[in-house]
């Protein structure tokens, strides 16, 4: 198979929205995951199909380094780029495909969360009603278990919901224990990230200049490269919360869900 591989629909006029799938198979903690079948298919097909059902959407292509993906894509016709497995990003792998498939917005779709729904790319585009959005990602409220759990990523934003911070700690720190005391009128709310995202065509190519700085490095999450380098993300809030599969647990659990819808 060669290296490189067309898109199995015709090259079109310019979208204003790009849905980008990235689908990495050798993923660390869960091999092959975006492969692994979900309720008798392919956890890539959930993620694909919930994408295509989103009328904001002008295209969907799926992103990947891997023959074995591209061919699931051709049998299914999926249009996909290829991209080098050197990139070490779905951000980056993203930054390839603008190279190539030009747009106004790009939406980075994670191709390891098959409980997507479309209502989530349109919370995730509203915010670009707004002058002066560039990037955006979504929120949705923390159960009391994925509060302390440093795999549910927090998210605290400004009331404007610009991202303030990101963490895989608890925040915010609630020093009094407030329930309802003098001090604090109510609990706080903890919000969990989801992590999709969508750019503007401007600050995707700005992404793989930014330099690497210490929050990134120090808590593993990508997003804060652009909060570091004093670029704003927007967040959205949603009702619906996702499960990205990292784990055969985390499989089995979404395998339950989806068989009972």
């Amino acid at each position: 198979m060669q290296n490189e591989f067309k898109m199995t629909e015709p090259q079109a006029s310019k979208p204003a929205i790009l849905g980008v799938i990235p689908a990495r198979l050798a993923s660390t903690r869960l091999a092959r995951k975006v492969l692994r079948s979900i309720a008798g298919r392919p956890m890539l097909a959930w993620v694909y199909e919930a994408a295509s059902a989103c009328p904001q959407l002008d295209r969907v292509l799926i992103a990947t380094d891997s023959e074995e993906v591209a061919e699931l894509c051709t049998r299914h016709n999926w249009p996909f780029q290829m991209t080098s497995p050197d990139l070490p990003s779905g951000t980056d792998r993203l930054h390839a495909v603008a190279q190539l498939h030009p747009a106004d917005l790009y939406v980075n779709i994670q191709g390891d969360e098959p409980l997507l729904k479309p209502e989530h790319i349109t919370a995730l585009l509203q915010p670009f009603s707004q002058p002066g959005v560039d990037v955006t990602t979504l929120k949705v409220l923390c159960t009391p278990e994925n509060i302390p759990n440093p795999n549910a990523v927090k998210v605290v934003t400004a009331h404007d919901g610009r991202a303030l911070y990101f963490s895989r700690a608890t925040i915010p720190y609630d020093r009094d224990q407030s329930t309802g005391n003098r001090i604090t009128p109510a609990p706080a709310a903890y919000w969990k990230h989801i992590g999709l995202y969508a750019y503007r065509n401007a600050a995707l190519q700005q992404f793989p200049t930014l330099p690497h700085r210490t929050l990134e490095q120090t808590e593993r999450l990508e997003q804060l490269r652009f909060l570091e380098n004093g670029l704003s993300i927007y967040v959205a809030p949603t009702e619906f919360d996702t499960i990205g599969v990292d784990t055969e647990a985390d499989l089995k659990h979404v395998e339950a869900i989806l068989l009972q819808r």
